[in-house]
């Protein structure tokens, strides 16, 4: 069984280890924790991979900026030929309190850019998502 892990942040230097970056900054622990091979920059997105208990876990990271996060995950889903019920969107939650997870099956975007625009690519809300509370009451370059 294979799963996507879409890791959504912003690329370059200017957003590296922000708040806003969380969603980068699993998927790089991820991959250092299961030992994935390095990123290989390939349509939308940087990747690796790893397996754990029998099962394939592809990793991603869009280049395509939060705002258009859902080309990253159509293009990923359809390459892999995976159904929605095997992906995972990892994301930072303005609205949640710093620190604090949720995770859901399906729902709304909840003002998220990246969320957003995934749902408006795939023509559904019905995928996971783990959003990491970042805090609102941050200002904009505070890491």
């Amino acid at each position: 069984m294979v799963f996507l892990i879409l890791c959504l942040g912003n690329i370059g230097p200017e957003y590296a280890d922000t708040r806003h970056n969380v969603g980068f900054m699993v998927g790089d622990w991820l991959a250092r924790k299961h030992e994935a091979a390095p990123w290989q920059l390939g349509r939308h997105a940087f990747s690796t991979e790893f397996k754990h208990k029998g099962r394939r876990f592809v990793l991603v990271k869009p280049t395509t900026y939060m705002n258009l996060s859902g080309k990253a995950a159509a293009h990923w889903l359809s390459a892999l030929k995976l159904e929605k019920a095997q992906l995972l969107v990892v994301t930072d939650d303005l609205a949640l309190p710093f620190g604090k997870l949720r995770l859901k099956a399906k729902g709304s975007a909840g003002g998220q850019n990246g969320l957003k625009h995934i749902q408006e690519t795939l023509g559904t809300d019905e995928y996971a998502r783990l959003r990491f509370g970042i805090d609102s009451s941050f200002g904009r370059g505070d890491r």
